[in-house]
């Protein structure tokens, strides 16, 4: 378990962070980082960082239900960089046990867009009546026949502690995510003790989290919660957009695989 040293920051309680930057529309950058680059990334920010606490909690648990059709739609989405492209997830906190169905969507560029309804904790896992409807519009939305949501089944499972950290100017957000792991229906498993996946957030522009990364060498890399720890459990997927990653950061990941199409 990989803990940060957060004492030295101000915390922030929920609501204010979301009045003040909730970036539900964005653009987001992501850094694959060892645990030792994460404690000098800490220590090197600005005096005023505030960081989100949660019940004198400051790394809160999440557990995410990734939701596919059967022929893998919405990871070829992705893997295929298409323009429009599509996730549909359940998040649960699992500190104070909200959860809520998801939609992120990418339309061109590299703006994010993330939706999302309230759902009852216990269907966290599975999609009722109400949940493959707004699915459904999620589906339309990116061009898709909305009656593939009666398709769409649990793919993939996800679990990590984030530190969410909003920047002295108030500009953008940076999440770090450690503890990750990844599960199949089926049960098997990955567990990442050293990986951690840091993302900014913002309108637009770079924030001073990213110009820090970018000072010492650490630049953005293509990586993606579900489509990238999908090819590292499965790597008879199509993965050439992730290969780099999987190879450096997915140990064991096979050096050598074969794709098929899905």
């Amino acid at each position: 378990m990989i803990e940060l040293d957060l004492d030295r920051f101000v915390a922030i309680e929920l609501e204010e962070l979301v009045a003040r930057a909730e970036l539900m529309t964005r653009v987001d950058r992501k850094y694959v980082l060892g645990q030792a680059a994460v404690g000098e990334l800490l220590n090197q920010m600005e005096p005023g960082t505030e960081v989100l606490e949660i019940d004198a909690r400051r790394q809160l648990r999440y557990a995410s239900v990734y939701f596919d059709t059967p022929d893998l739609l919405t990871y070829r989405m992705c893997a295929q960089q298409r323009r429009r492209r599509l996730k549909i997830r359940s998040r649960g906190y699992l500190d104070s046990r909200l959860a809520f169905l998801e939609a992120k969507t990418r339309s061109g560029g590299d703006l994010t867009v993330k939706d999302r309804i309230a759902c009852d904790w216990s269907d966290r896992e599975r999609l009722n009546r109400g949940a493959r409807s707004y699915a459904a519009g999620a589906l339309l939305g990116v061009g898709q026949d909305p009656r593939l949501a009666d398709d769409l089944l649990a793919t993939l499972s996800t679990r990590y502690r984030r530190t969410t950290l909003l920047a002295p100017d108030g500009v953008g957000r940076v999440t770090i995510d450690t503890d990750l792991s990844w599960e199949l229906p089926g049960g098997d498993r990955l567990d990442a003790a050293d990986l951690v996946i840091v993302e900014t957030k913002s309108a637009g522009p770079a924030t001073s989290f990213d110009r820090m990364l970018w000072r010492s060498g650490t630049r953005p890399v293509s990586i993606s919660k579900y489509a990238t720890g999908l090819a590292a459990l499965r790597p008879d997927l199509p993965h050439n957009r992730w290969a780099r990653v999987l190879r450096d950061r997915f140990a064991p990941y096979p050096k050598e695989s074969t794709c098929v199409a899905v």
